[in-house]
């Protein structure tokens, strides 16, 4: 038998409010999204990447003569002037005789000593044969006056005092021979590790520039080798900047750019101007592990000096290379755009709903791109669209 529902009415209350419930809830309800108007505003595209400043002219004093560099009583960042005597180099000590090389030594004195001695007896020799051929020549030149004797007797007679002459001569040169090589001997044992004589002579290194000392590599009194870096002096008021750049972003760089230079210690940034895009690049492993080619450039300040002359060799900054700029762009986040038929579009709400529109995009600063068609001035886009946006839904604002 079949009850009427007029009699149940809670039955009736309930289905109905059951159906109520199910068709609320699954009716579409508004996406919230973050809206954002387009608007016109200056934009600027840059390269960003960090630099360091480096002085201009750096000078790296090296020990002109291998020898014993005196203590340096020069600092990191002292003045120094041109001319200036900053250390001086003595020659090297003697070395210590082993008994063995003393002997040695003292035999080669011994042998020098005779061979002097040889050379003495040798040069008073030829000095006696000169004075006898002297002799008989006045002895001839008399006989032939009176032709007692013949020319050629006469002429072997000159000849004799010539050669004796020459021997004499050369008996001399052998006595000073022997005695400088005499002298040599006796200096290897004279100067054997005599740490107690006064050097002979000090050569002065002297600073060819006025400016600060940037470096110290070689503080301590010790032996140096010619070449070995001593100093390194440069002028900190003459200052450029280096920033390593991808080799990508460096063909969009040319000489003559604007540069401005952020986070250097300063309130304001420092403005500079590229000088030189260097042609060679090189390796660079970045902090992930990966091989990266980086190109060098080379940058100066067109700020005041007094507003960096605190900056000094070496200082961090962060360089924003100006690609492009303009004052008065329309402009939407680049955050609101995504990828529509090979191309860009965003989400303009209308009427609380969301329309697909393409648009045009220009230049970009990976935060801003600027629109150059699609989307009006005073029209507002969705920003992060998510996947529950589409063309058609209902949306509300944050």
């Amino acid at each position: 038998m079949r009850i009427p529902l007029r009699q149940h009415p809670m039955i009736t209350l309930i289905a109905v409010l059951v159906i109520g419930l199910l068709v609320w809830g699954f009716w579409p309800q508004p996406v919230p999204v973050e809206a954002i108007a387009a608007a016109r505003g200056p934009l600027t595209v840059t390269i960003e990447e960090e630099g360091r400043t480096r002085v201009i002219d750096r000078y790296v004093i090296s020990a002109p003569v291998d020898g014993v560099a005196c203590r340096v009583q020069l600092d990191v960042g002292d003045w120094v002037e041109q001319g200036q005597v900053l250390l001086s180099i003595t020659p090297l000590e003697s070395q210590v005789l082993d008994p063995r090389s003393r002997a040695q030594a003292e035999a080669k004195v011994a042998a020098a000593n005779s061979a002097l001695r040889a050379a003495e007896q040798q040069a008073q020799a030829a000095a006696a044969a000169e004075q006898l051929a002297a002799t008989e020549l006045k002895r001839k030149r008399l006989l032939m006056v009176k032709e007692l004797i013949a020319r050629d007797v006469y002429d072997k007679a000159v000849t004799e005092v010539k050669t004796t002459t020459a021997a004499r001569r050369s008996a001399e040169f052998t006595v000073k021979v022997a005695k400088h090589e005499l002298r040599s001997a006796r200096m290897v044992l004279d100067y054997a590790a005599n740490f107690t004589r006064d050097p002979a002579e000090r050569l002065p290194v002297r600073s060819p520039i006025t400016g600060r000392i940037l470096k110290v590599p070689h503080e301590c009194e010790g032996p140096v080798r010619t070449s070995e870096p001593l100093l390194e002096v440069g002028d900190p008021s003459m200052l450029e900047i280096e920033v390593d750049v991808l080799s990508s972003d460096a063909v969009k760089i040319n000489q003559g750019m604007k540069v401005l230079f952020d986070r250097w210690g300063g309130e304001q940034p420092l403005e500079g101007i590229v000088r030189i895009v260097e042609p060679v690049g090189f390796t660079k492993v970045s902090a992930l592990g990966v091989e990266e080619q980086r190109v060098l450039i080379i940058s100066d300040f067109i700020s005041p000096a007094v507003l960096w002359q605190r900056l000094g060799d070496g200082y961090r900054v962060e360089a924003r290379f100006i690609l492009w700029h303009e004052e008065n762009v329309l402009q939407v986040p680049t955050s609101s755009l995504f990828r529509y038929h090979e191309g860009w579009a965003v989400f303009v709400i209308e009427g609380n709903h969301a329309k697909r529109r393409e648009v045009k995009v220009g230049q970009r600063n990976g935060l801003i791109a600027q629109i150059l068609g699609g989307v009006n001035e005073g029209e507002t886009v969705i920003n992060h669209p998510s996947d529950e946006v589409e063309d058609g839904r209902s949306v509300k604002e944050r």
